[in-house]
């Protein structure tokens, strides 16, 4: 394998990268730059003598810095076309409004006779995994049974207008998705007096849950911008009770830091584990607490474990690309742990962003004949972007453009707006859930290791993120072996290594069903799992009473058809990896020293990069 080419500063601390300009410091917009313009011949003018075309230009780049501010999206332009649209499609509009009366009309008749001791059903169903109205008085009391009705009727009229309107694909998206949060913004359990759980708590608690409800809001309106506290993250400790597995630092450069777990077990497998994580989050989802770790369960069985750990990108890496990635970052992580256990090949284990990069990685060794890579285990993790689910509303060409400009001022993506986006895709777990526990009833939220490790969010680097977005989700281009990366063409077909797909039936973020198409792409032997549980809580999966995943040994190219064919079997898909991992991990024997002398401990785990805000 070439030596990798260090495009980013070796100082660890934020210097330029290598071979670039520094960046320039983002410049604020002021409202004074409206008025003391330079003209385009270098002359000094005024707003008024200033030409017209100039001056929309100003005013255009300033509206633009609010649009991308408020709604980056452009969700609302969505919903604008979704209005006209209705208008030019008015039957298809009064007809869906007609069957919301008509609801409405049969709910009053149901919440009446509930009023009596009667058990009329509403004329739309509550849905069974929705934890907000799970609360018996949702059904018990005429009041609230009636304004859950009407909110259900609601949202079925807000998509029932959204098809109504013909909008194109990605407008459909979009107004479906701002539609969606209007809805949930205004269902009844984020008011007060709507809420039975709110108002059951004022009384249990004499009025106190009023004051601290009221207390929670103003330090959220205060301190977070007016978004809701999720997480007491006071009682977590990264190094202490989170990203907790023992090991060392073995390697550092200006991109990531390599850590080498230390042994756990008499005796080790002869091909290392290397876990490549996404670096939209802090690498320790894959090390996230004593217990519900992968990485300290996967050191329990034997394996020589080193995982990547990511800096948190600022100004200085806006220059930093999918280039550097895989070369600096994963291929330097492969060479160092090969060089330390003297094993010719690694075992990858990756996760989302991370198993992306890692697909590419081993299609990128294949085109030049480099065989470095034994296995591959891809976690929650799109190869095909074409059906990228709701990360589609994000991922079109003009939000895409929208994010270029904003990171043109910064160097990166701001980690507050990468967070956002993803509570808005989860907006009543993630925002109206607190809304009603912290603002409503006065609750604090709650002391949850998957809630800090999602709550200490990085940033992203401009030109790496605007290529991610682009060849990716835009353009599809590693799934049509169309993505050059590091001067090579990559092919997934030419990806020949057994490979474990591993996907999680609610994932939001990477739909299993789109995950399903990675066994097609890869010209190796692969598993296809399916696992309970989301994108992140996926991967965090200790042996429990609730935890199931789904096998199937046949690959039919209907992921549905392969879903009908499968075992549910009662156990974590980590007993599942451990199994089909022990044949392809080689004989055990010592295990190899931490470090070497080329590679020395530099410090302990969790290392330096991942204390970085």
């Amino acid at each position: 394998m070439a030596e990798p080419r260090m495009h980013v500063p070796h100082d660890g601390a934020g210097a330029r990268a290598k071979g670039n300009r520094a960046a320039p410091e983002p410049e604020p917009i002021d409202a004074g730059d409206l008025l003391d313009a330079p003209a385009p011949g270098g002359a000094h003018e005024t707003t008024a003598a200033m030409r017209e075309p100039e001056r929309r230009g100003l005013l255009r780049r300033a509206l633009d810095g609010v649009a991308d501010r408020v709604d980056t999206a452009g969700l609302n332009r969505a919903l604008l076309r979704e209005a006209a649209g209705l208008a030019r499609h008015p039957l298809s509009a009064l007809g869906a409004v007609s069957r919301y009366a008509a609801g409405a009309a049969v709910a009053a008749g149901a919440a009446g006779a509930r009023a009596f001791g009667g058990k009329v059903e509403g004329p739309v169903p509550a849905p069974a995994k929705d934890r907000r109205f799970a609360d018996r008085a949702w059904n018990e009391n005429a009041i609230f049974f009636a304004l859950l009705q009407l909110h259900l009727l609601r949202e079925r009229l807000a998509q029932e207008l959204v098809d109504a309107a013909g909008l194109d694909e990605i407008s459909a998206r979009k107004a479906r998705l701002a539609s969606q949060l209007a809805v949930d913004a205004t269902a009844p359990i984020n008011f007060f007096a709507t809420n039975p759980l709110a108002i059951k708590r004022m009384f249990e608690t004499g009025g106190l849950s009023v004051l601290r409800g009221a207390r929670n809001f103003l330090d959220d309106w205060r301190l977070r911008r007016g978004w809701p506290r999720q997480v007491d993250a006071s009682s977590f400790q990264v190094g202490k009770n989170l990203a907790a597995t023992p090991g060392k630092v073995v390697y550092r450069n200006a991109l990531m830091e390599l850590i080498q777990y230390a042994p756990q077990t008499p005796t080790t497998f002869a091909v290392p584990l290397l876990c490549s994580p996404p670096w939209i989050n802090k690498y320790y989802i894959m090390d996230l607490a004593p217990g519900r770790s992968f990485v300290e369960w996967a050191v329990k069985r034997g394996h020589t474990t080193f995982a990547i750990s990511y800096r948190n990108p600022d100004a200085s890496m806006r220059d930093v690309s999918l280039d550097d990635y895989l070369l600096t970052g994963l291929a330097q992580a492969v060479k160092v742990a090969r060089e330390i256990t003297g094993a010719p090949k690694v075992n990858l284990a990756a996760l989302c962003l991370g198993g992306t990069l890692a697909g590419a990685f081993t299609a990128w060794l294949a085109q030049g004949r480099e065989d470095m890579v034994n296995s591959l285990t891809l976690t929650n993790t799109l190869l095909d972007f074409a059906e990228p689910g709701v990360l589609g509303c994000f991922t079109d060409e003009k939000t895409i453009a929208t994010i270029d400009r904003i990171m043109g001022r910064t160097g990166f993506l701001e980690a507050e707006r990468m967070a956002a986006t993803f509570n808005l895709i989860r907006a009543n777990d993630l925002i109206f859930n607190y809304v009603s526990n912290s603002w409503l009833s006065g609750e604090d939220p709650p002391a949850f290791d998957l809630l800090a490790w999602n709550a200490d969010s990085t940033r992203m680097p401009a030109k790496m993120h605007t290529a991610y977005l682009r060849t990716c989700y835009l353009e599809n281009r590693l799934a049509r072996g169309e993505l050059v990366l590091g001067g090579r063409k990559l092919r997934l077909s030419d990806v020949k290594q057994d490979a474990f797909v591993l996907a999680a039936v609610d994932d939001h973020i990477a739909p299993w069903r789109s995950q399903f198409k990675t066994t097609r792409l890869l010209g190796g032997k692969t598993k296809f799992v399916l696992s309970n549980s989301g994108h992140i809580a996926g991967i965090v999966n200790p042996p429990g009473k609730s935890t199931v995943h789904w096998v199937n040994d046949q690959l039919p190219e209907d992921p549905d058809l392969w879903l009908s064919g499968a075992t549910r079997r009662s156990e974590t898909w980590w007993e599942e990896w451990t199994r089909w991992m022990t044949t392809r991990a080689g004989e055990r024997g010592a295990p190899p020293p931490m470090g070497s002398k080329e590679h020395p401990p530099l410090t302990d785990a969790p290392g330096n990069y991942v204390h970085a805000t």
